[in-house]
């Protein structure tokens, strides 16, 4: 009976379990030095990302350059495309089309004989830093992942899900927390409306919750990370520190982990 007392966990018990899983699988495969010695909590301010230009293409393609820097991936080649844009949703004064097509924020492909990824994105992004930034980091973090053959706890089917949660190993968890779901209000003289987007596989919760497990296996404090997060995260981002608190040694086994990059 007691159990009815005992706080509800920001998320499941089986996703904590394999959160924790897919950072030991990993530490396991993409090296605990690099991770503790070399990466990073990049943050969205203009230390990590001194960018300036007027040519959407010129701001994506430096933007790109800077991920690549700090995930260690400066010298493996990709070729980054702008995709095509959305529908305009808007198509009449006070009509708003409803389930219009829209294109990915970004992909990833290479072959196997390739020596170049191919990368693309969305062009409306290029505006939106943040949400490039965490397409772009996703997109890499597939590229990583391209590189090993086990696969992620649970199997193939969880590999974008896995990769979302690699993004955030590689340093850009403030990011993808910040994009994971976007509400946004439009208005003009006689129009009005809402829209709302997801970026990314994880929801904004288990994210905010692997972002917590990175920055308490770097010891990195709170006050560098919650003033760079937006207000849906902060406070989901304390709490799951808390009960992370709660779990150290499932923190302490992770750290066990002593593997050099393959």
């Amino acid at each position: 009976m007691f159990g009815f007392f005992k706080k509800k966990r920001l998320i499941s018990e089986d996703t904590i379990e394999w959160l924790y899983e897919c950072y030991s699988w990993a530490l396991d495969n993409f090296g605990s030095d690099i991770f503790y010695e070399d990466t990073k909590l990049v943050t969205p301010t203009h230390k990590y990302f001194p960018v300036k230009s007027n040519d959407d293409h010129i701001i994506a393609q430096k933007i790109l350059g800077h991920v690549k820097e700090y995930s260690g991936m400066q010298n493996w080649p990709t070729k980054l495309i702008p995709q095509k844009q959305d529908a305009n949703t808007l198509i009449a004064p006070t009509i708003v089309m409803q389930n219009a097509p829209r294109g990915p924020a970004g992909t990833f492909s290479m072959s196997r004989n390739s020596s170049k990824a191919i990368i693309t994105y969305n062009v409306e992004h290029a505006k939106q830093p943040e949400k490039l930034v965490a397409t772009l980091a996703h997109e890499l973090a597939h590229y990583l992942s391209f590189s090993v053959s086990e696969p992620p706890p649970g199997g193939d089917n969880n590999w974008e899900s896995a990769t979302d949660l690699l993004a955030v190993f590689m340093g850009f968890g403030i990011f993808l927390c910040n994009s994971s779901f976007i509400f946004n209000q439009y208005t003009n003289y006689d129009t009005q409306g809402w829209s709302c987007e997801t970026l990314g596989y994880l929801s904004r919760d288990e994210i905010t919750y692997a972002l917590a497990i990175f920055c308490s296996l770097k010891d990195i404090e709170n006050k560098q990370v919650i003033p760079f997060l937006n207000s849906e995260s902060r406070s989901h981002f304390k709490k799951a520190i808390k009960e992370i608190l709660q779990d150290k040694h499932k923190i302490d086994d992770l750290r066990k982990i002593k593997k050099p990059i393959k």
